[in-house]
C-alpha cells in the first residue's frame, strides 16, 4: 500500500570549506537545502540521491503542513510503497547551488557586501553541483549512494556522477535526458535567456536592490519552456482549440484555453522562480558534455563508469526526444557497461517523467526492487 512520507522538514546544511568552481571562481563558503526521507540503514549503503531538473528544488515528496494545496513535485515516486520506497531506502532531495529554494545563490546575501549576490554569482556546471553532492554525501557519512536518480537536467547529474566519482554511485537512473543539448534546445534556451535579460527590471542581475522582479521575462521563459515540456497531441487533447467564451473577440486577449493556460502557468513561475536562478540553470544545461574531455567521446567518457544504469525515455518527448536516451544506452553499451533501457509509450511529452504513469512506474520499481535487494541483502 502507498502512502506519503507525510509532514517534512527541510534542513540548511553550511559547508564552510572553500569550493573552486569550473569557470575558476571561488566561493569561500556555501549552503544547501535538503530534505531527507526514510532511515539510513546500519551500513549506511541504502541511500538514493535525487538531482532536480531546471525549475526543481529539494521539496521531492511529502507536505510542510498539512494544508499545503500540493506535496512535492516527485511525491508520486517517492515514499512508502512507491516505486523509490522510503520503508527500504533512505532518499535525499538537495536545491542545487545556485538555487532559489534555501541553497547559496543568486538571491541570498553576500555576507562580504551584505547585499544579494546578484549578477556576481559566478555560473556554475553540472560538475559543480556534484562535487557539492559529494560533500553532502560526506556529510551525511555515505560513502557510496544506492543509486542517483534524475530526470532531465537531473539526469545529466546522474551521468556526471558516474564518470568523476564512478566509486560512489551504485546505480545511475537517467531519466527522460540527453547526453548533451541539441543545438535547437541551446536555441530555446537562449530565446527564454533574452526574455529576461531585456526585461527592463532585470537591472543586469541586481533587480533586488531596485525592489522589482523581472517579471515579464520570467513570464515568457516559462511560457516558452512549458510549451517544450508539453507534446502537440497532448496540448490538443486537453485544450483542443476550446475558446473561453465560445466565440471569437477579434482582438489580442486570451480567447483560447491553451493561452489561458501558459498564462496561468508564467504568473505563477514568476511569483516563486528566482531570474537569475533561471539564467545559471539553463546555461548548465547548454555547457553540459561528458565527451568535452574525451576528444568529444561519449564512450571514452562513460568507460570511467563503474554503476549499472537504467535509461528511461517517452515517445511523445521531443525536447529530449527517445533517440537522445538511445545515444546514452549505445554509448554505455559501447563502454561494455551494463545498462537497462525502457521506451515509454506517453502522450505527456517532457513532463510524462513527473506523471503517476502505470508502466513507467512499474519499470522503475522492478528496477529499484532489484537495488534494495542488493543493498539490504
Amino acid at each position: 500500500m502507498t502512502q506519503s512520507v507525510g509532514i517534512v522538514t527541510p534542513q540548511k546544511i553550511a559547508f564552510e570549506t572553500p569550493i573552486t568552481l569550473s569557470s575558476g571562481v571561488t566561493l569561500p563558503r556555501y549552503d544547501l537545502m535538503v530534505e531527507t526521507y526514510g532511515e539510513l540503514n546500519a551500513a549506511r549503503s541504502n541511500a538514493i540521491l535525487i538531482c532536480h531538473a531546471l525549475s526543481g528544488h529539494h521539496h521531492v515528496a511529502g507536505k510542510h503542513r498539512e494544508d499545503d494545496k500540493a506535496p512535492g513535485w516527485w511525491d508520486t515516486m517517492i515514499g512508502p510503497g512507491k516505486p523509490i520506497d522510503t520503508n527500504r531506502f533512505f532518499v535525499i532531495g538537495v536545491n542545487n547551488l545556485g538555487g532559489c529554494h534555501g541553497s547559496t545563490g543568486p538571491s541570498t546575501i553576500n555576507p562580504d557586501t551584505g547585499q544579494p549576490f546578484g549578477s556576481t554569482f559566478p555560473l556554475v556546471l553540472v560538475r559543480d553541483w556534484v562535487e557539492t553532492q559529494v560533500r553532502l554525501a560526506d556529510h551525511f557519512g555515505i560513502r557510496q549512494f544506492a543509486a542517483v536518480v534524475g530526470g532531465s537536467l537531473g539526469g545529466m547529474q546522474a551521468l556526471r556522477w558516474t564518470i568523476t566519482h564512478p566509486e560512489r554511485v551504485r546505480h545511475a537512473l537517467v531519466i527522460a535526458s540527453a547526453p548533451k543539448l541539441t543545438a535547437q534546445n541551446i536555441a530555446f534556451n537562449d530565446v527564454a535567456r533574452q526574455a529576461i535579460l531585456t526585461d527592463p527590471d532585470f537591472h543586469g542581475g541586481d533587480y533586488y536592490q531596485h525592489g522589482v522582479v523581472p517579471r515579464r521575462g520570467l513570464r515568457l521563459a516559462r511560457m516558452l519552456g512549458h510549451i517544450t515540456y508539453l507534446s502537440d497531441d497532448g496540448m490538443g487533447e486537453k485544450f483542443g482549440r476550446m475558446l473561453r467564451s465560445g466565440e471569437y473577440k477579434y482582438g489580442f486577449d486570451v480567447e483560447f484555453e491553451i493561452e489561458s493556460y501558459l498564462r496561468y502557468q508564467g504568473d505563477k513561475f514568476s511569483d516563486y522562480f528566482d531570474a537569475n536562478t533561471y539564467l545559471l540553470m539553463t546555461k548548465a544545461l547548454d555547457y553540459f558534455d561528458p565527451g568535452r574531455f574525451y576528444g568529444g567521446d561519449l564512450v571514452a567518457a562513460l568507460r570511467e563508469a563503474h554503476a549499472k544504469f537504467l535509461v528511461v525515455s517517452f515517445t511523445s518527448d521531443w525536447r529530449f526526444s527517445p533517440e537522445r536516451s538511445r545515444e546514452i544506452v549505445k554509448a554505455l553499451l559501447d563502454a561494455k557497461r551494463d545498462v537497462t533501457y525502457a521506451e515509454i509509450e506517453s502522450a505527456h511529452g517532457h513532463d510524462a517523467f513527473l506523471m503517476e504513469d502505470p508502466p513507467y512506474h512499474n519499470i522503475m520499481r522492478a528496477y529499484l526492487n532489484r537495488i534494495a535487494a542488493e543493498v539490504n541483502a
